[in-house]
């Protein structure tokens, strides 16, 4: 059987969410202009809006810079992590990733899981290949590292999004601390879901989660209560 990491798969029958609004197809526009990242743009938005506006950097942005926000939306230019950023910052072979992305998003956001809305993503040519925008609906809120005094119900409600990305099959590998984020009225929004894919709901992921947040909260040198969030639920 072909396995197809960004074709949503049915939802697992206890999941705890209400459904979320629908997504309008996406509608594309070329050769446009992104306040603040120049003209060029192929952009591909649920019913063709476009940012329009002012541009100004969101601060206090986790990641690896130049994020913006014009108006109630977010401009999340796509870079390069690791060793290969100091090579090749921004330029992709291909939308493809990008369009991936937003699939998964547009999935998980359709499925109530908690995560900012997601408005679709913008393109280019450049050089060799092309780089890419992400773009989101502004949610207020502070990014987990900067509240690591998480209530007990808060740390609940990040457990209980982990639980469900696992029993749905879906692995986001850049998930960390940073793409926590706590809004005002409680609860938790989880971001960023570049190379996410659907493994299948037979793969134990919980593991790999745990990890993976285990090592960005040492990374961002956080204090004992924010691992203990990650700790395994005792047995009853």
């Amino acid at each position: 059987m072909i396995h197809a990491p960004y074709i949503i798969p049915p939802l697992p029958a206890d999941w705890p969410y209400p459904p979320g609004a629908p997504r309008l197809p996406l509608g594309c526009r070329v050769n446009r202009e992104l306040p603040g990242l120049g003209g060029g743009w192929r952009i591909c938005t649920p019913g063709a809006i476009e940012p329009a506006g002012v541009a100004v950097p969101v601060p206090g942005a986790f990641g690896r810079g130049g994020v913006l926000r014009v108006g109630d939306l977010v401009l999340r230019p796509y870079r390069r992590g690791g060793l290969l950023r100091h090579v090749n910052e921004r330029t992709y072979r291909s939308n493809l990733r990008f369009a991936a992305e937003y699939a998964v998003h547009r999935g998980l956001w359709e499925a109530g899981f908690p995560t900012v809305e997601p408005m679709g993503y913008a393109w280019r040519p450049v050089r060799f290949g092309v780089e890419g925008v992400l773009i989101t609906r502004l949610a207020e809120g502070d990014s987990w590292p900067n509240r690591w005094d998480l209530s007990a119900e808060r740390a609940g409600d990040i457990r209980r999004a982990l639980a469900c990305l696992c029993a749905w099959g879906l692995w986001s590998p850049d998930l960390n601390a940073t793409n926590v984020l706590l809004p005002p009225d409680g609860g938790a929004l989880f971001l960023d879901w570049d190379r996410a894919g659907f493994t299948g709901s037979d793969v134990d992921l919980m593991p790999r989660y745990r990890a993976r947040l285990e090592r960005s909260l040492l990374k961002l040198r956080a204090p004992a209560e924010a691992f203990a969030v990650m700790a395994p639920e005792p047995r009853p």
